[in-house]
């Protein structure tokens, strides 16, 4: 069973990053030409091509050694070094936490303090010194070794990096060395050859080899531009950076994460690579020294998925982007944008889930209009949003002003307020609530006032404070919208209501399934 996901790096001291992957060559394999097999007792296996105990099916590749001889010389294992934060003049004991030892003074401001050691892999893109590997390898560093297949070490300086695909580029001085390039037209399919060549543990020049199990993996919110290559190609510690190879030889990804239930970061047949089509794209633009800057929507987005169809009356094949969240004074905003449409199409070309629009966002460019087609309350309409810039701390948790929303003050009960329908007392938002509850003047909604424990909003622990700010995807903003919206269910059969939850921690739609009566 697979417990967790973490991405390392290799023969690290205080550091885990992450592993690595790799994708597929193209090789046809011919239909099954087995003898025919006796009805009962031994099984007499094929002999193989030109009768060879052991020689592979015909269309598979007799050895890797020939590829890995042409492209290991490009392979370099990559040695950082990192500074580690420690309070200034104190050792950590463990369960006496960071003390003075006796006789030691605190150290100077000056003090730079201990270094951790780290090693990945990467490879040269072009002869002049250029060498591609990933972001989470050199991030942080402040030295950089490149260790050559020759054994020849040379100090490199930092290119460019894009956190947003886990990329950066490395350059070290000197000419005429050996290099690969990356295969964008040949696209890999499920099942064919890879070969991973790599650092795994410290050890340069491992070479492994697998298939390429899956295509489009969406692994991680912290890459949301990439759609992952899967293989099963053996990569550990250390392998982060380093290419993946099909059967001709040319890198078709950039190995970048494992998947393992070891904290060491062992293999297990699960690994993942950046597409060359992307990682091309995006090292081509850090080698000219360019910063990598992505279009922006400013909104917080899910997918659709099947239980809010019928609460919002749609077909149940009805695919899109469900926008949660509108950040205030952002582009999606200030073209009017809310919460709750679902965005079905960009730019005339149909979006399917959260990860499409955001990618499809991505490839714009700062000023570029996006023609957006949404649902809204049951009808399409098209709105036009003028792309902003991707901001770098995208992921930055909220400001201040919302830190208390939804909390009351302390020691202090408060009496109930408002209706209660499907086991909420809810109130319109007056001054008076908008204090005690903490709620910004700009959120317009019904505030939560009470919860009846035994109700199904009870059994889901929605927290009083909280404000409802749509039903089914119609604002609602007194009780008897509420209350209307749960009859229309009702009168059309439906079990729940989609309702959209203004909490601390941002929007949140939640299916409630109707009670009884």
């Amino acid at each position: 069973m697979m417990k967790r996901k973490e991405f390392i790096l290799g023969a690290a001291v205080g550091l885990t990053f992450a592993a690595a992957a790799t994708a597929g060559g193209v090789i046809d394999w011919p239909g099954a030409n087995a003898q025919e097999r006796p009805a009962a007792g031994r099984l007499i296996p094929s002999a193989g091509a030109s009768g060879l105990a052991f020689a592979p099916p015909q269309g598979a590749p007799l050895s890797f050694a020939d590829i890995f001889d042409q492209v290991s010389p490009a392979v370099v294992q990559i040695d950082v070094e990192t500074r580690v934060a420690v309070p200034q003049g104190m050792i950590q004991i463990p369960g006496f936490g960071s003390i003075i030892p006796p006789g030691r003074q605190a150290p100077g401001e000056d003090d730079e303090g201990p270094t951790a050691q780290g090693a990945g892999s990467g490879f040269f893109i072009s002869a002049d010194g250029f060498i591609v590997t990933n972001n989470h390898v050199v991030e942080n560093a402040t030295k950089i070794t490149v260790r050559l297949s020759d054994e020849r070490e040379l100090e490199a300086r930092l290119v460019g990096r894009d956190q947003a695909t886990d990329l950066a580029v490395l350059k070290v001085e000197g000419g005429n060395f050996p290099f690969v390039s990356f295969e964008t037209q040949a696209e890999p399919r499920v099942g064919d050859w890879v070969i991973a060549v790599g650092n795994p543990f410290g050890l340069g020049g491992t070479a492994t080899a697998g298939i390429v199990s899956a295509k489009a993996r969406d692994i991680d919110g912290d890459t949301p531009y990439t759609d992952y290559l899967q293989i099963d190609a053996a990569i550990n510690r250390g392998n982060s950076g380093g290419p993946t190879f099909d059967i001709y030889g040319r890198v078709i990804g950039v190995n970048s994460a494992i998947i393992s239930p070891s904290p060491t970061g062992g293999s297990v047949g699960i690994g993942f690579a950046i597409p060359a089509s992307i990682a091309k794209s995006v090292t081509d633009r850090l080698m000219r020294g360019e910063t990598i800057q992505r279009g922006y929507l400013g909104v917080q987005i899910l997918n659709l998925p099947d239980d809010y169809l019928g609460p919002l009356d749609l077909p149940g094949d009805q695919e899109g982007a469900y926008i949660a969240e509108v950040t205030l004074g952002g582009p999606a905003a200030q073209a009017g944008l809310r919460e709750g449409d679902i965005v079905v199409a960009l730019n005339g070309q149909p979006i399917d889930s959260s990860s499409a629009l955001t990618r499809r966002v991505g490839q714009a460019a700062p000023g570029d209009n996006l023609r957006l087609e949404i649902i809204r309350e049951g009808r399409r309409q098209t709105v036009t949003v003028r792309s902003g810039t991707r901001p770098a701390d995208i992921n930055a948790p909220p400001g201040n002003e919302d830190e208390n929303e939804g909390s009351t003050e302390p020691n202090r009960p408060q009496a109930p307020v408002g209706e209660t329908i499907e086991g909420m007392t809810v109130a319109p938002l007056t001054d008076a609530l908008r204090q005690r509850y903490s709620i910004d003047e700009r959120v317009r909604g019904l505030v939560v006032t009470a919860v009846t424990a035994t109700s199904e909003a009870g059994r889901i622990q929605v927290p009083v404070g909280t404000v409802i700010l749509q039903v089914n995807g119609r604002p609602v903003a007194t009780a008897a919208e509420f209350r209307a919206q749960v009859a229309a269910a009702r009168a059309a059969n439906r079990e729940g209501v989609l309702i959209l939850f203004r909490t601390p921690q941002g929007n949140r739609p939640f299916v409630l399934e109707l009670s009884d009566n």
